[in-house]
């Protein structure tokens, strides 16, 4: 970058360098920034330029995000990156597309709810769940995307019977390897053995997953499923609540330590006050750093909640922070309270919560969009319900959703929907096979 000096008896801020203003204005708040842009010509240029606003794209949505999501508008038109943040700030609408196409001949996943999808190694991996009858699955699928996100997939099975069938797990990603948890099977026996499968590409077989048990000791939390996990940072996992033994809702939160070549690891219990109150079919998100964000579910007593923690994992301590809003001036009919939705760190940070059922069983499929950036601060405007353009998904529950790298593109696959007859009644279910592509910038 050409560095140039200015001489100006005005003030001293205009004779600093061009990197030198840079550097100070990726340090200022955004406010700031527009603000120093309206002082002058110069530093109007200087305060828009696109060398700036990548830097700070860089600094709120992490490089990672910024290099996977260059790397995926390749193809297609980039706008300038302060037009792109602005318009992500601003964002009022997704895009909906169908990708499946179950009269297309194609080898599909079974349709199931309550399984695992992940996004590791430009793959989507789904495992298990549960499907008509009752029944607990035991598949493994891989579908390779790379960086065309618009296409329909070709999924391939990949195995069966390790781990055994469940429904009600979870599973993260951490570098090339998915962890799984606990679950349920169909004699509602539940687990609490933790598995590794690492991904790879291989030019003659194509995507393969392999599964092995993971050696974690003696120590190990409590048999359960329905409960929510995350990754922390590089080498961690965190698992809150869920459904234990006779149906107890749970919630204790255990922290599981990989090492560095994910060959053995170990659970520990963490206790902190205050924490949330025992629940099933929440979600918790990473969302940066050694944070991570809880919400909703369904409480002991059988409600659905619509509280929000937030949970601080340093080296030596768990903290859990609870953060009270207000929503206000909502349409008649539209409720936050879910359980069975799903939570997406998205593009900027923030998150991407869809679908789920209220106290009544009534499914739903709204969007909404957590802003997490002002986290654990409470403010008012955290929440913001977006319009769903294109395809029109059902409403479901217990589906599951996963974002590409750079958080711009969600899949969401499965599910339970509404059936035919009676909705809001157990017996008037469905699982539901779609698989869905939302894209948070269709204009690009």
């Amino acid at each position: 970058m050409e560095e140039t000096s200015y001489n100006n008896n005005g003030s001293p801020i205009s004779n600093l360098t061009q990197d030198h203003l840079l550097t100070v204005l990726l340090c200022l708040p955004i406010d700031s920034v527009l603000s120093f842009a309206m002082t002058c010509k110069r530093f109007r240029s200087l305060a828009s330029s696109d060398n700036l606003w990548e830097s700070i794209c860089r600094k709120n949505w992490g490089p990672k995000s910024v290099e996977a999501f260059k790397s995926s508008s390749n193809q297609y038109r980039m706008l300038p990156w302060m037009r792109l943040y602005k318009q992500l700030c601003q964002l009022e609408s997704v895009f909906c597309q169908k990708l499946s196409d179950p009269d297309g001949g194609l080898l599909l996943p079974n349709p199931r709810a309550s399984h695992s999808l992940n996004f590791v190694s430009d793959s989507l991996t789904l495992f298990g769940g549960g499907c008509e009858g009752g029944r607990h699955l035991d598949d493994t699928w891989v579908a390779y995307i790379g960086n065309d996100f618009r296409r329909k997939l070709t999924w391939h099975k990949v195995s069966s019977g390790i781990p055994g069938g469940r429904f009600g797990h979870t599973c993260i990603v951490i570098d090339d390897y998915v962890v799984l948890f606990g679950g349920i099977n169909d004699s509602g026996n539940r687990h609490n053995d933790t598995w590794v499968g690492q991904v790879a590409c291989h030019e003659n077989l194509g995507v393969t997953l392999s599964w092995r048990l993971l050696n974690v000791g003696s120590i190990a939390p409590p048999l359960r499923g329905a409960h929510a996990a995350c990754c922390i940072g590089n080498r961690r996992m965190v698992i809150h609540g869920g459904m234990g033994l006779y149906g107890v809702r749970l919630g204790d939160t255990w922290v599981l330590e990989l090492c560095e070549n994910f060959c053995f690891g170990s659970w520990h219990e963490v206790v902190s006050h205050p924490s949330p109150p025992a629940r099933s079919g929440h979600s918790l998100t990473y969302i940066g750093g050694n944070r991570s964000v809880l919400f909703g579910g369904r409480g002991l007593g059988y409600e659905v909640l619509s509280d929000v923690w937030f949970l601080d994992v340093s080296s030596s301590s768990l903290k859990w922070v609870q953060v009270p809003y207000d929503l206000q001036n909502l349409p008649e009919g539209v409720t936050l309270p879910r359980v069975g939705h799903s939570a997406t760190l998205i593009l900027g940070g923030r998150l991407l919560i869809y679908g789920g059922e209220d106290t009544y069983r009534h499914r739903k499929q709204d969007f909404w969009v957590l802003d997490t950036n002002a986290l654990p601060s409470t403010r008012g405007d955290m929440w913001k319900r977006l319009k769903a353009e294109g395809y029109k998904p059902k409403c479901r529950s217990f589906h599951r959703a996963c974002a590409d790298y750079s958080g711009r593109y969600l899949h969401i696959f499965g599910g339970m929907v509404d059936g035919l007859d009676q909705p809001a009644v157990s017996s008037g279910l469905r699982f539901n096979g779609e698989l869905l592509l939302v894209d948070l910038m269709p204009w690009l």
